[in-house]
């Protein structure tokens, strides 16, 4: 028996459909405008500015540099991040519950003011460099994404298996390593993925704990719309989504995406 869609329903979910892809289309159509001007539709078809990106020698350093502190800060998050998971769904009776809500205050937090309070206290305060100061901070941003996604993981894990091997003889951090943290690969990877997406596109933070001779592509693309109006702009962010979609059709390719809601 077939169930048939409700015409309404069906006129809905067109809509929200179209609400999502619809920036997306227009940022695409700009980007190949053979104009001198950010226009839509596109006044014919070019893909010179997408090669003037690689001409401008600042985006092209921020952009390494984005890369750079996305990897380095995603990677500083998780190392944080899972042991306080692990802690928190291993000994989850004797914490206190108000514990867990620590580590969500950068998402509960505006970003203006995260960064602020950044810049006070981890460059200003502690006077460290520029370039730490960014993956700290970056660190710290999505530092949620790797305690709650990989903490969704360990919610379903058997803790009974980890006991068993360490009765057994297994040392403590060897079980961790060839026990637990196998079994939730998924949510690691899973956390990897959020954090990193959001990290190279922030600009709330970045903007306060950039500095002179060091910035991330985000702050670079506002700081090139402040002087010009072309469709660089637009070429560039449409580079971010098929980083976007590359990141996923790997994980898709290597592990499928079923994998990470295991």
């Amino acid at each position: 028996m077939t169930t048939r869609i409700h015409p309404v329903l069906g006129v809905f979910a067109a809509l929200v459909f179209l609400f999502l892809l619809a920036p997306l289309v227009i940022i695409v159509g700009a980007s190949l405008s053979d104009t001198s001007y950010l226009t839509f539709p596109p006044q014919g078809l070019t893909l010179r500015w997408f090669a003037n990106i690689f001409e401008i020698s600042a985006f092209r350093n921020t952009a390494i540099t984005s890369f750079q502190v996305a990897i380095l800060g995603t990677a500083l998050s998780l190392l944080m991040g899972i042991p306080a998971a692990y802690a928190l769904n291993r000994y989850r009776v004797e914490l206190p519950k108000w514990l867990s809500t620590l580590f969500v205050l950068p998402i509960l937090v505006p970003e203006i003011v995260f960064g602020f309070s950044l810049l006070k206290s981890i460059t200003i305060g502690f006077g460290l460099p520029v370039y730490p100061s960014l993956i700290l901070g970056h660190a710290l941003l999505v530092l949620p994404y790797s305690v709650r996604v990989v903490g969704a993981s360990l919610a379903a894990f058997d803790f009974s298996v980890e006991e068993a091997a360490i009765s057994l003889g297994c040392p403590p951090l060897k079980t961790f390593m060839t026990v637990v943290l196998p079994n939730i690969r998924a949510g690691v990877i899973a956390a990897f993925i959020l954090a990193f997406i959001t990290s190279i596109n922030d600009v709330s933070i970045s903007v306060f704990l950039t500095g002179p001779g060091i910035s991330t592509l985000p702050i670079q693309i506002l700081a090139h719309m402040e002087q010009f109006f072309d469709p660089t702009i637009a070429s560039v962010s449409v580079l971010l989504m098929l980083v976007t979609v590359g990141v996923m059709a790997i994980v898709e390719a290597t592990l499928g995406l079923t994998f990470l809601t295991k």
